[in-house]
């Protein structure tokens, strides 16, 4: 097993998907960010079930950083209760993960 993460979020819009990635990768909690426009998601909210267009972001991090981006995530997202949901990477390229710790080290 690895350090690395795989953290999926959602977020309103491009627009605050695409600054939530920014500021992740530009900070250094996150290597990459894709962010997946066209989603939509079903969901019950205080009761009542939603439906509402979304935007996905496949973030790449670590598990040590995971706080720290959790509460990023959080100070920039435009939800109450943003999904910020962290996976574990059991296996991955050699290469890919040496690249994935380097670009999250702070300089």
């Amino acid at each position: 097993m690895t350090e690395a993460l795989v953290v999926l979020i959602t977020a309103s819009s491009p627009e605050e998907g695409e600054a939530i990635a920014r500021a992740l990768v530009e900070e250094k909690l996150a290597a990459c960010v894709n962010v997946i426009p066209g989603m939509t998601s079903l969901y019950r909210w205080r009761g009542e079930l939603q439906r509402e267009g979304e935007v996905l972001l496949v973030v790449k991090s670590r598990r040590e950083l995971f706080d720290h981006l959790a509460a990023r995530v959080r100070e920039l997202h435009s939800y109450q209760v943003p999904e910020i949901i962290a996976l574990p990477v059991i296996l991955g390229d050699e290469d890919y993960l040496r690249w994935l710790s380097e670009a999250t080290q702070a300089d």
